[in-house]
């Protein structure tokens, strides 16, 4: 289910993220969007693939982050406050699960705080790439494909994304419009029908 692209530039970061609510058997473009900002600060987004349930949770929950730390907010801070957080956000809101060894599993999003994007493992592991784009999801590998082709082309952000989230639904059964973009500077929500 899903594709969630995320691309930094100029300092802003923007996460675009498809429709389709999937079961593998039948579908539905569905109007509860996978991208939007956390109700604790206007500085992070998240976009998610996984669980509708798990991204329902991430999008009205409140304290993940302490507006006191925020300018404190980077890797370490994700490691050891955030993640822990959304941990136990996901047990009090039933959506934990455990792997056979007994390891806490949650689900797969995109964080992007300020100028940064972090991918976030249902492991729970924090991670970051070199590249300045990223991508989860069922059309992951179709949009990174895309992203890495368009480095050069003199895009707006908002159109590399659409290109990507257009060829992941070209390739993948799991990924459909409409697509919504978002990002960190603004609260400009960018649709795209096709």
């Amino acid at each position: 289910m899903t594709c969630i692209v995320g691309l930094i530039e100029n300092g802003t970061t923007y996460i675009g993220g498809d429709s389709l609510g999937s079961n593998g058997h039948t579908k539905v473009s569905r109007r509860d969007k996978k991208v939007f900002k956390l109700k604790d600060t206007d500085n992070a987004i998240i976009g998610y693939t996984s669980s509708f349930r798990m991204g329902q949770l991430l999008m009205y929950a409140t304290d993940l982050i302490d507006k006191r730390d925020e300018p404190n907010i980077d890797h370490e801070y994700l490691v050891t406050k955030f993640i822990p957080n959304i941990i136990n956000l996901f047990e009090d809101g039933g959506y934990a699960k455990r792997y056979d060894s007994g390891d806490k599993m949650g689900g797969t999003f995109l964080l992007a705080y300020k100028d940064k994007l972090y991918n976030i493992g249902n492991n729970f592991q924090v991670g970051e790439s070199f590249e300045n784009f990223d991508a989860c999801g069922g059309g992951e590998e179709f949009a990174l494909g895309s992203l890495s082709s368009t480095v050069s082309m003199n895009l707006k952000p908002e159109e590399r994304i659409r290109l990507a989230l257009q060829a992941a639904s070209k390739f993948s059964v799991s990924v459909a419009p409409p697509y919504y973009i978002i990002n960190t500077d603004n609260n400009e929500v960018v649709e795209f029908l096709d």
